[in-house]
């Protein structure tokens, strides 16, 4: 997983992924086409990793920005790396090359660079994105990830998608699939909430050990939507600490913690809005922390996480 002059890393498959990505989740309280113009900007800016997924339901508008940006000259296709993400009502191994051409089918693409599984856990089947029951608890199915994981190889091998992992996945689920008997291709990476209060370092160590690369969203904590949002969980960016060292270095509490994840060896998934916080997300580059300043900020993990209670 050397690093290469392009800021990408190799995968375990050979395929390369850009070290620092733009996410493109957007709140139900903003217009989704919001999403569109922040991704024509966060390519403007030189970010090459896209990340979406199913759920998010950004997928048309985050095609449309790619396709307007490959149209006006400013990229072409290889140069993106795009990652969607199985959504939990399509584990069933039938299910999961369906949910797969639905997202490439709006993102008008012909294959994806990068397809995760969202999450270990599986929902009920069908049209509802959080299916109910009357107890208003979500309704669980149950597959075999063994089965999940060998849909998302014949993906792979269908030439649909060039490289295939996990999110929000525990050592227990990975172990789970890299124990599987008969493994095809293991998982290039697993995509988890990490940040200061949240580092992940155990997860991290043993995804390294197994040549797995570790991918981090919520860095810079959490974009405070209700829906999702731990509401005990501080906001990170004012932590005394972060803002000191920003000051030592005159960077800003969010590229801080950007790098900070970059030197662990993270590929980081970044979120903005604005133009000047695209722009300056992509500042991360610039600067190199110090390995005291590194162990200062290990010093506030604290197992905290900034989203509500998993599934």
């Amino acid at each position: 997983m050397a690093l290469s002059k392009d800021r990408g890393i190799t995968m375990n498959d050979g395929n390369k992924i850009p070290i620092l990505g733009f996410g493109t989740y957007t709140p139900d309280t903003v217009p989704k086409s919001k999403c569109e113009e922040a991704a024509k900007i966060a390519i403007e800016f030189g970010f090459r990793l896209i990340d979406s997924a199913y759920v998010y339901q950004t997928e048309e508008h985050v095609g449309r920005a790619i396709r307007a940006k490959i149209a006006d000259g400013t990229i072409k296709r290889e140069d993106i790396f795009y990652t969607g993400k199985l959504w939990c009502t399509f584990h069933r191994p039938e299910l999961v090359r369906k949910c797969l051409e639905e997202s490439l089918k709006k993102l008008q693409f012909d294959y994806m660079d990068l397809f995760l599984i969202h999450h270990p856990y599986c929902m009920k089947p069908g049209p509802d994105l959080f299916p109910m029951g009357e107890d208003k608890k979500l309704i669980i199915d149950n597959v075999d990830l063994h089965q999940t994981w060998e849909a998302m190889e014949a993906c792979k091998d269908a030439g649909l998608v060039r490289s295939i992992g996990v999110s929000n996945f525990t050592r227990k689920h990975l172990e789970l699939i890299l124990n599987k008997p008969g493994l095809k291709y293991k998982p290039v990476i697993n995509q988890v909430e990490c940040h200061p209060y949240r580092n992940q370092s155990k997860l991290l160590a043993f995804c390294k050990s197994n040549d797995i690369i570790l991918e981090g969203y919520c860095v810079l904590g959490s974009q405070r939507d209700p829906k999702w949002l731990n509401p005990e969980a501080p906001p990170l960016l004012e932590v005394p600490l972060l803002v000191a060292i920003a000051k030592k270095y005159n960077k800003s509490p969010a590229l801080v913690a950007i790098r900070y994840q970059l030197q662990r060896g993270l590929v980081v998934i970044v979120k903005a809005d604005t133009r000047e916080q695209i722009e300056e997300d992509g500042q991360a580059f610039t600067f190199q922390l110090s390995e005291e300043d590194m162990k200062s900020i290990d010093g506030l993990h604290k197992s905290m996480s900034f989203l509500k209670a998993e599934m």
